[in-house]
């Protein structure tokens, strides 16, 4: 099967496309045939962690959808021929293996292209507004960066659990397209200058959940932004920004809470935890069209380089997601 290496360096990154062997499902896994998987920033940044010790090869991608081929000797819940999504590691191939804790039942009507976009990013938003965050039906969320996939799902996500929300972004149009999904208030700067702009727009209440996809470069504005009792979750520095300043005062008097969000340390088992309540609290707005994957752009298997290209570059809006066809 072909699949999709990289290796990271201190300083870039490599692709390679190898022909490896079909993996085998191990006892509590499937093996899907993957016909779809969506590109996340993080996993090609330099510095995040994500890809391992630089300079090794690992195979890439982090979530899709597919076909189960082959179900695990103690796996239950799927048996072959299902449609499932769900996060899984080497996801860039033509086969992949799923956990079957982690994995989740495509809702008829939803395409692979759709449902690939959905288990990584949007179990991040539902770690970060709803099992962390606590956000509550009329709060205000703030979301630094709203127009990237982990943005335009904690956008969609917290439209669904009654918040009203506040994105930054530092293209006027990507702001505009997202109005349609309910945004509330524009912001349109890329600079740690909106901490006015959110308390005029929420009377001087200020934002209950911020959302921090930059990094530390607007972390001391978020805090400046946060309500009594506020919570800023950090869930990316794509800024390259990771030392910030806090504000103690502020922390203390107004009882904040600040958090991170991410799998990288996290065991199977913690990182299935979630999906139980995932599927039964968010999926069925999936299924009944109320929340719809916003993708950005879909590009056949071979274009993973330029798909990685115009992600760096920041020019999409949603999720950029990769469709796969088995070559035999």
């Amino acid at each position: 099967m072909l699949s999709y290496w990289m290796q990271m360096s201190d300083t870039d990154t490599a692709l390679e496309l190898r022909d490896v062997p079909v993996p085998a499902a191990g006892p509590q896994q499937l093996l899907v045939r993957m016909h779809a998987a969506a590109l996340n920033r993080g996993e090609f940044l330099l510095g995040h962690g994500l890809h391992g010790t630089p300079g090794t090869w690992k195979a890439i991608g982090g979530e899709g959808a597919g076909e189960v081929v082959a179900v695990g000797a103690e796996a239950t819940g799927f048996r072959p021929g299902d449609r499932v999504m769900g996060r899984c590691a080497g996801a860039f191939s033509e086969y992949a293996l799923m956990e079957a804790a982690e994995a989740m039942a495509m809702p008829d009507g939803l395409s692979c292209e759709q449902a690939a976009g959905i288990p990584l990013t949007f179990l991040v938003a539902y770690d970060m507004l709803v099992l962390q965050g606590r956000l509550k039906p009329g709060e205000w969320l703030l979301i630094n960066g709203v127009s990237s996939g982990v943005g335009v799902a904690s956008l969609q996500l917290g439209k669904a659990l009654g918040a009203r929300v506040i994105g930054t972004s530092g293209s006027a149009a990507k702001l505009a397209a997202l109005e349609p999904l309910g945004l509330d208030v524009a912001l349109h700067t890329r600079k740690p200058d909106f901490a006015p702009a959110v308390m005029e727009a929420t009377a001087r209440h200020g934002a209950d959940l911020i959302v921090n996809t930059v990094g530390g470069s607007v972390f001391a504005e978020n805090m400046r932004t946060l309500a009594f009792e506020g919570r800023l979750a950090t869930v990316g520095y794509v800024d390259g920004v990771v030392h910030a300043d806090i504000d103690l005062e502020a922390l203390h008097a107004r009882r904040l809470t600040l958090f991170g969000v991410s799998n990288k340390l996290r065991t199977k088992k913690q990182r299935a935890a979630a999906v139980p309540r995932f599927v039964a609290e968010v999926m069925p707005h999936i299924a009944a069209g109320r929340i719809r994957p916003q993708i950005d752009q879909v590009m056949d298997f071979a274009r993973l380089a330029e798909a990685k290209a115009r992600m760096e570059a920041g020019a999409h809006l949603g999720k950029i997601v990769l469709r796969i066809a088995v070559s035999s």
